[in-house]
C-alpha cells in the first residue's frame, strides 16, 4: 500500500487539497486499493479554509515520516514562508526516498526547503515571475502543466494538480489503472498542452469551433494514415486553421495529440494484451516496433518491453 499524505497549513485552499484526495483517497468499485490517503498539519486540531469552514486534522508533522508520497496542495499566502519545523519535516521525508509533491502554490514550500534549487519547476502562471524572482536557482517553466523528477514533482495552477496526481498514478500503477480513475472522475487520463493556454481571456479563435467530435473521429482511426489535411478535411477547414484551434483548445499541435494517443493507446494494449509489438505499432498508426520502441523511448524513457514487464503482470 503506498501512503500518500497531504500537508495542509491555514487557511487552506479545499480545491488543490481535493485533488489529491480524489485521485488517490476514494475506493472505487473493481480498482484494487493501492493508495492510503492521509492529511498532516504543523498544529493539529482545527484548520481554517479559504471555503468558510475548517477541518479537523488530528495528525502533525510526523506523519510525513510515515509517507512514501508527500503532498503539499498549494501554499498560501505564497511570500510566507514555512516554518523551521515544516521545512526540516519536508527535508526529512525527502533525504528518505519520499516522493514529494507541490500543487499550485505549494511550490513555495518546496522551494524553501532547498527541494527544488537547480531543477526545472512550475506553478501558478500568475505566481511564475514571484517564483523565479525569489529562488533564481530553480528553472521556472511557467508553460508546462507539471514537472516530474522522479522523487521531486510540482505542478502549475490548481486543476493541474489532478494532471500531476493522475501522471504519478500511471507512473505507479500503469496506464489502464489511472484510466479507470479518470473514468470515474468524468476526465481525460492525460491533458495536453500547457497551462499558458488559460493565461490570458479568450479570444475570437477560441470559440469558432469546437474540436471534440474530431478527436473522438480520430481516436476511432489510430491504424490509419492520418495527416493534418486529411483531418482538416473531415470538418471542412483548412489546415491552418485546425492548427489554430488544437493551440488554443488544447495548446499543442494536431500531429503532437495524435502522437500522444497512439502512444497511450499502445500502453493500454501493452498492459492487457500478449500482441506482439508489431501487431500493436499497426494497430495505433506507428507502422513498425521499431518505429513504436523510438516513439515510446522518447515519449516515457523506457522501452515497449520494459513497460509491459513492469505493469502486464498486475492484477487487476
Amino acid at each position: 500500500m503506498h501512503r500518500v499524505t497531504a500537508l495542509v497549513r491555514p487557511p487552506q485552499s479545499t480545491f488543490e487539497l481535493a485533488c489529491a484526495a480524489q485521485v488517490f483517497g476514494i475506493e472505487r468499485p473493481g480498482l484494487p486499493v493501492r493508495y492510503a490517503f492521509s492529511v498532516c498539519t504543523e498544529h493539529p486540531g482545527p484548520v481554517a479554509t479559504h471555503a468558510a469552514y475548517d477541518m479537523l486534522v488530528t495528525d502533525g508533522l510526523d506523519a510525513l515520516d510515515r509517507a512514501d508520497t508527500v503532498v503539499v496542495p498549494g501554499w498560501l499566502p505564497a511570500k510566507e514562508p514555512p516554518s523551521p519545523g515544516v521545512v526540516r519535516a519536508l527535508r526529512r521525508a525527502h533525504s528518505r526516498g519520499a516522493r514529494v509533491v507541490s500543487i499550485c502554490s505549494g511550490a513555495f514550500a518546496l522551494a524553501h526547503a532547498g527541494l527544488l534549487d537547480g531543477r526545472r519547476a512550475t506553478t501558478h502562471w500568475a505566481l511564475a515571475d514571484e517564483l523565479a524572482a525569489r529562488f533564481p536557482h530553480i528553472k521556472v517553466d511557467p508553460d508546462v502543466l507539471y514537472v516530474d523528477h522522479g522523487d521531486v514533482a510540482t505542478s502549475a495552477g490548481a486543476g493541474a494538480g489532478i494532471d500531476l496526481c493522475m501522471h504519478l498514478v500511471r507512473s505507479d500503477q500503469g496506464a489502464r489503472y489511472a484510466a479507470h480513475i479518470a473514468r470515474t472522475m468524468v476526465m481525460p487520463p492525460h491533458r495536453e498542452g500547457g497551462q499558458l493556454q488559460y493565461s490570458a481571456p479568450p479570444h475570437p479563435a477560441q470559440i469558432d469551433g469546437t474540436l471534440a467530435p474530431l478527436l473522438e473521429w480520430i481516436t476511432g482511426r489510430l491504424g490509419e494514415a492520418l495527416t493534418i489535411e486529411s483531418m482538416a478535411a473531415h470538418v471542412g477547414v483548412s489546415a491552418r486553421t485546425l492548427t489554430r484551434w488544437f493551440a488554443d483548445q488544447l495548446g499543442t499541435s494536431p500531429g503532437q495529440w495524435l502522437l500522444a494517443q497512439r502512444i497511450a493507446t499502445a500502453r493500454d494494449l501493452l498492459e492487457s494484451s500478449d500482441l506482439p509489438l508489431d501487431a500493436i505499432a499497426r494497430r495505433v498508426g506507428l507502422s513498425s516496433a521499431t518505429n513504436l520502441r523510438r516513439r515510446f523511448l522518447n515519449a516515457l524513457g523506457t522501452t515497449p518491453g520494459a513497460y509491459r514487464r513492469a505493469f502486464r503482470a498486475r492484477p487487476r
